[in-house]
């Protein structure tokens, strides 16, 4: 298999290494040149993605952020063969659909919709891995969710990463779930850390199976410091709703370098 990658970082660094390490052939492009020398020098990939050896790909990956994933293939669609199953690989997937299908329409390529549920704290080459997407779910959005023929050839394509599985759905479904198992478990989580007094817990999630009659009477007679640790959350979660309702980009990446920042005082990171 011909493999493309656009991205070299965590997850596009860890597609190179699973499909090199797989056999199949890796050509790969980052706009930083050193993580590109890196990714060729490590093995990870066997030739740069240029003009040249786009042809013939069976599947190119994008592997950035939403708006520059979209202008990526804006610019280069002039350049993938018809037989290239192109698939990115966002969070996001009803923006990034709808821009890119008609492209791939236009030009004659297939476009679907990519999102590998598998990840970890760290970011960039140095983190990617090549097992990051063993027994990982990989969700893929078709234009028509019905067409059996993209659908297991996208399959074929993709399975050689190690994922345990691929689901189909659309780009609003994917959208509207992982705002709520995602996206929101983000959010809380930094501003959850924001507390005066976090530190020692380890899970946010794992302590939820409890026994009610029990923890209802510690919550009453503990209610002052309860409800002061409530209030403290709810202030911070009407922080991040205020910046998202208003569209305050810079407000928003305040909020989350000082939860991150938060976080790397807990974990005692220098």
């Amino acid at each position: 298999m011909k493999v493309g990658i656009v991205g070299l970082g965590l997850i596009g660094g860890s597609l190179a290494k699973v499909y090199r390490e797989n056999g199949h052939e890796v050509f790969a492009y980052d706009k930083n040149t050193e993580v590109l020398n890196t990714a060729l020098n490590c093995g990870a990939a066997d030739e740069e993605l240029n003009k040249a050896t786009y042809v013939g790909l069976d599947i190119l990956y994008i592997a950035l952020y939403p708006a520059a994933a979209i202008e990526y293939i804006k610019e280069n669609a002039h350049l993938i063969d018809s037989e290239t199953v192109v698939v990115d690989c966002c969070g996001v997937k009803k923006q990034v659909c709808e821009a890119c299908f008609p492209i791939a329409r236009e030009h004659g390529f297939t476009f679907v919709g990519g999102h590998p549920m598998a990840g970890t704290h760290k970011s960039g080459f140095r983190a990617s891995r090549a097992n990051l997407f063993q027994g990982a779910s990989m969700i893929i959005v078709p234009e028509d969710v019905t067409d059996t023929d993209v659908i297991v050839k996208v399959k074929s394509l993709v399975l050689p990463a190690g994922f345990g599985r691929v689901t189909v759905t659309d780009a609003d479904n994917h959208d509207r779930m992982i705002a709520f198992t995602s996206q929101m478990a983000h959010i809380v989580s930094n501003a959850y850390i924001k507390s005066p007094t976090a530190g020692s817990h380890k899970g946010l999630t794992r302590v939820a199976w409890l026994n009610e009659v029990m923890w209802s009477e510690l919550f009453l007679d503990n209610k002052e410091h309860l409800l002061y640790e409530l209030e403290t959350l709810i202030t911070s979660l009407t922080e991040y709703r205020d910046a998202i309702s208003g569209d305050d980009r810079e407000s928003l990446m305040a909020l989350l370098a000082e939860g991150k920042k938060r976080k790397e005082e807990v974990d005692g990171v220098r």
